[in-house]
């Protein structure tokens, strides 16, 4: 994913960029695909990928809100354990 932040890429761009197979490559984009993380289309016989801004800023709502629910609940677990030191 922060190869493609720069631009979009062909599959066999980023097998040569990266220490793995062409089809362990192609299996990742797959995965990232259907989370809806990037996007493809055709160019002849390539498959060009890019990043999905949708995906990703559904992907950040998420962690927002993972985030700020954890970091509640440790306040609240903190502010317990202060309340019975005292």
């Amino acid at each position: 994913m922060e190869r493609l932040a720069h631009g979009p890429a062909a599959v066999g761009e980023l097998a040569r960029e990266l220490p793995v197979s062409r089809p362990a490559v192609s299996q990742h984009l797959k995965v990232l695909k259907c989370a809806g993380l990037v996007r493809d289309h055709a160019a002849g016989t390539r498959r060009v990928y890019q990043l999905d801004p949708t995906g990703l800023e559904a992907m950040r709502a998420e962690l927002d809100r993972f985030w700020t629910q954890a970091l509640a609940n440790y306040a609240a677990k903190f502010t317990e354990i202060e309340g019975e030191a005292s």
